[in-house]
């Protein structure tokens, strides 16, 4: 950043960091709603809502380094913040496929019968 600022001053570098900040932030925002939406729609489905809640967890980390001065993390945090990187990097760290498997499978079922203890008659 100081090598930046001494090219295009101090004072345009300062409101370069707001400026990223504020957009990504507000951005950040909205595909936080459409994130929120689309869980929802999967949950109505029936459905888990696996992508939206590691989208979502994208966006927080995007929210971060958008917040954080610095243009190299302003440009992750870009990558993080468009929905087509952050589907091709989810799938590059994540095996999606294995979790919903792993997670659609019937339950297990633990059968238990319940007995009143009386203190009274313990003795």
């Amino acid at each position: 950043m100081i090598k930046i600022g001494t090219v295009i001053g101090a004072f345009n570098t300062i409101f370069a960091t707001l400026l990223t900040a504020a957009v990504g932030l507000y951005f950040v925002k909205l595909q936080g709603i459409s994130t929120l939406y689309s869980a929802v729609n999967s949950i109505r489905k029936e459905q888990t809502p696996f992508r939206e809640i590691l989208s979502g967890f994208c966006l927080i980390i995007a929210a971060i380094f958008l917040i954080i001065p610095g243009f190299i993390t302003d440009s992750i945090g870009l990558l993080l913040l468009i929905p087509q990187t952050r589907s091709i990097l989810l799938k590059i760290f994540i095996n999606e496929k294995e979790i919903r498997k792993n997670y659609s499978d019937e339950p297990n079922t633990i059968e238990v019968e319940v007995e009143e203890i009386d203190d009274k008659n313990k003795h």
